[in-house]
C-alpha cells in the first residue's frame, strides 16, 4: 500500500522524537559512584589503589551519598559524655563546651579566629587566646573524626590502600581499607584500618595505629548503631559506650550559638 505524504511526515516526526529521546538518555546517564564522589583537592590519588577508591566511594554512597553530605550543615554531638560540640559545616564555625574545665570555645576552623571563655571570664591576652584557639581546633579535629570519618576517606592528604578480605575475632569476613596521611592533621603518622561489611558497605569496626609503621593496632573498636540523621547515616552511641553520642543534625540554628557564650 502506498503511503500518503501525511503518513510519511508522521513517520519522520516519530523518528526525530526517538532520536531526541536517545540523545537525552545518553546525556542524563547516571554518574558512577566515583563521579558522584570526587576527591578533595590534595587527595593522594597517585598512591591510592583503584580498589580502595572504589570501596571508599561505596561507603560514601551507603552513608547517604556525597550530595547529601555536602548539603548537611549543622551537626551537634557530645564526645565521651563530656565535651559538647556544635559544627557549622558551611562556614567552619564551631562551639565547644567543656563543663569539666569550665571552658567555652567559639572558633572558626577555617580562619583560626574566635573567642574563648574560661570559668566565666573571656580571654583577651593575644598569646593565651591563640594557644587556646589552637587547642580548640585540635579538639574539633579529633572529636569530629570519631563521628564523620567515613565521609572523609578522600580528604586532602589521605592515601587509601585495599588490604583484601579479613576477619576480626569471629568468622565474618570484611573488606579492609587502610588510611594513611601526608602532612595533614595533628598526628599525620597515624594509621587506621576500617572493616567494611561485604553487603551493606558500612564500616563496622576501626583500628587505630599510633604510627604507620606499626603492624599491631593500639586498639580496635566498633563503629555501629547507625541511625539516619537528616539525609545521612551516622554511627553514634556505640556498643562500647565510647566516642560520640547525643547526635543531632539541623538545617537551621540560632546564630547566637556561635557568637555568644
Amino acid at each position: 500500500m502506498e503511503r500518503t505524504p501525511k503518513a510519511l511526515h508522521m513517520k519522520k516526526i516519530a523518528t526525530v522524537i526517538l532520536l531526541s529521546w536517545l540523545v537525552c538518555s545518553c546525556a542524563t546517564k547516571e554518574k558512577t559512584l566515583t563521579e558522584q564522589n570526587p576527591p578533595c583537592e590534595g587527595f593522594d590519588l597517585d598512591n591510592s589503589d583503584p580498589a580502595a577508591i572504589e570501596l571508599a566511594d561505596s561507603i560514601m554512597h551507603a552513608m547517604g551519598g556525597r550530595e547529601s553530605w555536602d548539603k548537611t550543615r549543622f551537626i551537634s554531638w557530645n564526645f565521651f559524655g563530656n565535651r559538647k560540640l556544635v559544627w557549622d559545616k558551611f562556614d567552619g564555625r564551631v562551639r565547644i563546651e567543656n563543663p569539666r574545665d569550665s571552658i567555652i570555645y567559639l572558633t572558626n576552623i577555617n580562619t583560626d579566629e574566635g573567642r574563648v571563655q574560661v570559668k566565666g571570664i573571656e580571654l583577651t591576652e593575644p598569646d593565651s587566646l591563640k594557644k587556646m584557639l589552637k587547642r580548640a581546633k585540635s579538639i574539633w579535629i579529633n572529636d569530629s573524626y570519631w563521628l564523620v570519618m567515613p565521609f572523609k576517606l578522600k580528604d586532602s592528604g589521605v592515601t587509601l590502600k585495599y588490604l583484601g578480605e579479613d576477619t576480626l575475632q569471629g568468622p565474618q569476613l570484611y573488606n579492609v581499607l587502610q588510611l594513611t596521611f601526608k602532612q595533614v592533621g595533628d598526628t599525620p603518622d597515624n594509621k587506621y584500618e576500617v572493616y567494611v561489611d561485604l553487603h551493606d558497605k558500612l564500616i563496622k569496626h576501626w583500628s587505630y595505629f599510633s604510627a604507620s609503621s606499626k603492624d599491631s593496632a593500639n586498639w580496635t573498636r566498633p563503629w555501629d548503631n547507625y541511625q539516619r540523621y537528616g539525609s545521612i547515616l551516622l554511627s553514634a552511641d556505640r556498643s562500647d559506650n565510647r566516642g560520640p553520642g547525643n547526635v543531632k543534625v539541623d538545617e537551621t540554628l540560632d546564630d547566637k550559638i556561635f557568637t555568644e557564650f
